[in-house]
């Protein structure tokens, strides 16, 4: 084989490992106020872009964080849904910002790790789950409960963000 094949052939190998394996054409991401949420969001908004690929931003009130008397008062409960989907429409607006083409945000509420693998995922219908490694409530989810539950278990890719 003649020195320029090889140069040629080591060349389309360092292309393919270097190269990306796979353009994704929608991307779910999990967001909350936890630093690592924080960072797979950025990550996602610049693989979005990056890939031209619709982003769609999840946020899960969860079950657990509804005590009693929010659960009897259906305003305190609508404000809690009211708060979290302004978080989602300023996420939605920085990703726009950032060039991401089409974004569009969802609210679910119950468990953050069954809720996005057995509703939001089967909805979205997403190539790829991005989600931080550690969330920000409850000493369960430092220990990466949510993250680890949708790697486990989600039916598509999933990058843990940290």
């Amino acid at each position: 084989m003649a020195d320029h094949e090889k140069k040629h052939k080591q060349k389309s190998a360092a292309d393919v490992i270097k190269g990306k394996v796979y353009d994704y054409r929608r991307i779910l991401v999990g967001v909350d106020e936890s630093p690592d949420a924080q960072l797979a969001y950025q990550y996602a908004v610049k693989q979005a872009k990056e890939d031209n690929s619709e982003l769609v931003i999840v946020s899960i009130l969860e079950e657990q964080n509804v005590n009693v008397f929010t659960a009897l008062s259906k305003e305190m409960l609508d404000q809690q849904r009211a708060d979290v989907q302004k978080r989602l429409d300023d996420y939605q607006k920085v990703a726009e910002n950032s060039g991401v083409k089409a974004v569009k945000t969802l609210l679910a509420e119950g468990d953050p790790g069954e809720t996005i693998v057995k509703q939001v995922i089967p909805q979205v219908e997403p190539d790829l789950v991005i989600v931080g490694s550690l969330s920000r409530q409850g000493v369960a989810k430092y220990f990466g409960s949510q993250a680890a539950y949708v790697a486990k278990y989600s039916p598509v890719s999933v990058l843990v963000v940290r």
